[in-house]
């Protein structure tokens, strides 16, 4: 195997365990609600103005898998939609009441699991963390432009 490889290798089984650790703790105090459903809370929650196209754009889906999401945040009273003064047209969300309860305990959670693993992140050096990031950073805009050659707009149905 080669080091392409590993990385690949590795990081999905890192990410893979992740999810399998905080899997158990997430269900239990976020009872009723899909994964899908809390990370359009936290997206709309920490972006201001949130819409469906934005909504559809930062999880690559479709604005009609999104509409069928925020309608169903609607109705379990976890985000309003508003529309502002001068435009009319356009639809946003913001949180309820309720929808800030659901942030703040996937706040919550995500701290702790913070927390459980910075014995780990204390020992990485900071020129560690810039060529990490810089790595990321690069694989991004490759995929990015990768799924541009494609010519497909994600958002569409």
């Amino acid at each position: 195997m080669n080091k392409e490889e590993q990385f690949i290798t590795g990081f999905r089984d890192l990410y893979n365990k992740l999810v399998w650790l905080n899997k158990d703790k997430m269900e239990e105090n976020l009872k009723g609600y899909k994964p899908s459903e809390v990370h359009c809370i936290e997206y709309i929650e920490k972006n201001a103005d949130s819409n469906v196209t934005k909504l559809a754009e930062f999880f690559y889906m479709t604005r009609g898998a999104i509409s069928k999401l925020t309608k169903k945040l609607v109705k379990k009273g976890l985000i309003e939609s508003y529309q502002k003064p001068d435009n009319k047209k356009e639809i946003y969300f913001r949180l309820t009441e309720q929808g800030k309860v659901i942030y703040n305990i996937h706040e919550g959670l995500h701290k702790e699991f913070q927390e459980r693993d910075k014995a780990v992140f204390e020992q990485v050096t900071d020129e560690q963390f810039d060529n990490m990031l810089s790595f990321v950073e690069k694989y991004n805009r490759h995929l990015d432009a990768e799924i541009k050659k494609l010519d497909i707009d994600i958002t569409s149905e």
